[in-house]
């Protein structure tokens, strides 16, 4: 499953009065409802709605293992050397109405290791996004940050009803495309100029998850889960995206 793979569109099986092709029906849709800004509770981890007052040390320091900045070269803001310019930013980021910012909070130390956020978040069209990604040194390639894309993406579809789930980064960012990749978001293509950030052009590559495709990813994760819970050096043996091919596939 990964960029070379195309992209399965929606068919056109039906037909109106004119004899023009048009979208299937869905006739037992009705809008998906808004995300409640509350913990997701996990074996690895938790996501906390972000809060400044409770977070914004435990992240900076984290981020500032990240010795170069190369984790916020990808996003519009950062880095920051200064804890009071990045507590700054971190109160700022929280009044936003149309973003949602989680910490996620490693389960072993207690301590906030990156930050996740909802936004685009659209209950009528039944779409939301992923996004604004941080995950600190402390994070990177351990099963929580596995666990907690989990953890929104279950929320997302089982709980609130969301038909597509968005994925999007810099074409660039080969470390973003991969990870997409890898948690099984089907590449749907590059938007040309689709914004300046840094004072720099942004072509933006598309991914995205459907709520029929959640069906066969759900239990992959949860397979691939319960085997890092269970192995004794908790490390899983078998790759995530492997995981997920076998459920696909069903081989």
């Amino acid at each position: 499953m990964g960029e070379g793979d195309g992209v399965a569109y929606s068919s056109a099986r039906e037909r109106n009065e004119l004899g023009q092709p048009i979208g299937r029906a869905v006739p037992d849709w009705s809008p998906a409802l808004a995300p409640p800004h509350t913990p997701m509770e996990g074996h690895f981890c938790r996501l906390e709605p972000l809060d400044p007052s409770t977070h914004s040390r435990d992240l900076f320091d984290a981020f500032a293992l990240d010795r170069e900045g190369g984790n916020w070269t990808y996003l519009p803001h950062g880095p920051f050397s200064e804890f009071p310019i990045f507590d700054e930013w971190m109160v700022a980021i929280c009044r936003q109405e149309d973003i949602q910012f989680y910490s996620i909070v490693d389960l072993e130390t207690g301590h906030a290791v990156g930050i996740a956020s909802y936004l685009r978040i659209n209950p009528v069209a039944g779409s939301i996004e992923v996004g604004y990604l941080n995950f600190s040194p402390l994070l990177q390639k351990r099963p929580a940050a596995t666990e907690a894309m989990y953890l929104m993406m279950r929320r997302a579809f089982m709980d609130l009803g969301y038909r597509r789930y968005e994925w999007k980064c810099d074409v660039l960012n080969e470390a973003s495309r991969q990870a997409a990749t890898r948690l099984g978001f089907r590449f749907e293509g590059v938007f040309r100029q689709a914004n300046v950030y840094k004072g720099r052009d942004r072509d933006t590559a598309w991914f995205s998850i459907l709520d029929r495709e959640w069906q066969a990813l759900e239990p992959a994760y949860e397979e691939w889960l319960t085997g890092v819970r269970n192995s004794p050096d908790g490390q899983q043996r078998e790759p995530l995206n492997l995981t997920i091919k076998r459920h696909i596939t069903g081989t």
